[in-house]
């Protein structure tokens, strides 16, 4: 079983792409590599984060890697809090704060659309790809599930009347944006 890095410490993202890859892969994270600094990102695009933080691991440490950057994109605010989704209330980085000012911004604003988009770039055998993954959508008035982390609890995808939070880990990665973006890489990894 070939051995990949995902470049992240977020131990929700490993379980979720875990689920996703069904064994096929054997899924290390940053810690199982002995990467233990925060990996930078200071990119103004999601590509560029996931760009940065991939190359790092695979300049210092020369092991197959992917990393992604995910940001939410609002159309009633131009498409904030994008690339700082994470930060968007502070640097504290908390998915409650981050809710709580997304739903006072939007308060009373009726044009709820937003998209969620994911950057994937992988580094295997010294090459660089990219793979996106979006899926459209509303925000919430309120919280609504208990699943999920980020912005899960307020994000309706497009089709559907359930948060990401209200779905189950295999509902939701199978149409989040994160979900697609993988398909795009497992696809790819099968061809190699």
């Amino acid at each position: 079983m070939r051995e990949l890095c995902f470049a992240t410490n977020n131990r929700n993202k490993i379980a979720e792409v875990s689920q996703m890859l069904e064994g096929k892969y054997k899924l290390l994270s940053l810690e199982d590599i002995g990467c233990n600094e925060e990996l930078a990102e200071d990119q103004d695009t999601l590509e560029g984060n996931s760009r940065q933080k991939a190359n790092y691991v695979w300049a210092n440490y020369n092991v197959n890697c992917f990393a992604d950057d995910t940001g939410l994109e609002v159309d009633a605010i131009c498409g904030e809090p994008g690339v700082y989704s994470a930060r968007f209330a502070g640097p504290q980085r908390s998915d409650t704060d981050n809710i709580n000012k997304l739903l006072h911004v939007l308060e009373g604003q009726e044009n709820r659309r937003a998209r969620f988009r994911t950057s994937i770039t992988l580094y295997l055998d010294n090459q660089e790809y990219q793979f996106e993954g979006i899926v459209n959508g509303t925000i919430a008035t309120e919280y609504k599930g208990n699943k999920g982390f980020g912005y899960d609890p307020i994000f309706i995808p497009e089709g559907h009347e359930k948060t990401f939070a209200e779905m189950s880990p295999e509902e939701k990665n199978a149409i989040s944006h994160r979900g697609r973006a993988m398909q795009k890489l497992i696809s790819f990894l099968q061809e190699q």
